[in-house]
């Protein structure tokens, strides 16, 4: 059914659905679209290596892996315990991944981090939801590195596409962009969060339930 203005988030009985279909219904760990999407996206962070890490909808784990490469330590949530199940599964090896079930916005890390990889998720988000994400991630990244990655057409279901979404993040004054490319079929935004977490754009204040994670 089309998203509509007004309508909640994509939740958590809708991924469910998905995965409960298909273990992989986007073709994440087979697509040859995909592979080159992540190798563009570690690639846009340039050298550095991240201390702290916190990756925004991970599913079922295969930009993780490549993620866990450049930092010291990175915690991956989903909403999906399915996608969670084989994310750990992937990344059973990986000494330095945590991974934790939460829904975005409504949980958040109370980590700080110096990257946060908003990758594929945000269109799912309602307008509300978005604002809540935006003022978490803001509030979690002070100085530190956001990167967006989103697919670029409209797909009826999500509350917006992946320009929208860029849009979103780059309106809002906490953020400067540093660097970024465009393909054909998605776009990649890598951005500074000013280092002033209580800083505001617009009327956005209401802060989202934040939930303390515990390493598995």
């Amino acid at each position: 059914m089309p998203f509509r203005p007004g309508d909640p988030s994509l939740g958590a009985a809708y991924f469910e659905r998905l995965y409960a279909a298909d273990s992989d219904p986007w073709n994440f760990a087979s697509s040859p679209y995909e592979s080159e999407k992540y190798g563009r996206t570690i690639e846009a962070l340039g050298e550095r290596r991240f201390a702290r890490a916190l990756e925004v909808g991970c599913s079922i784990g295969v930009l993780s892996e490549r993620l866990a490469e450049r930092c010291d330590r990175l915690l991956s949530i989903d909403i999906n315990p399915r996608a969670l199940a084989a994310a750990k599964q992937r990344c059973a090896a990986l000494t330095n991944v945590t991974f934790a079930e939460m829904n975005v916005p409504h949980d958040f890390p109370t980590e700080r981090f110096d990257l946060i990889v908003v990758s594929e998720v945000a269109y799912y988000w309602s307008d509300d939801d978005l604002a809540l994400a935006i003022d978490a991630i803001a509030g979690a990244s002070a100085g530190g590195t956001v990167e967006l990655v989103h697919f670029l057409p409209k797909v009826q279901d999500y509350a917006r596409d992946g320009d929208a979404v860029h849009h979103a993040f780059l309106r809002d004054r906490r953020f400067v962009r540093t660097s970024g490319m465009r393909a054909d079929r998605y776009r990649i935004d890598v951005l500074t969060c000013r280092a002033e977490p209580d800083f505001r754009h617009g009327h956005h204040s209401e802060q989202p339930n934040r939930t303390r994670i515990q390493r598995n």
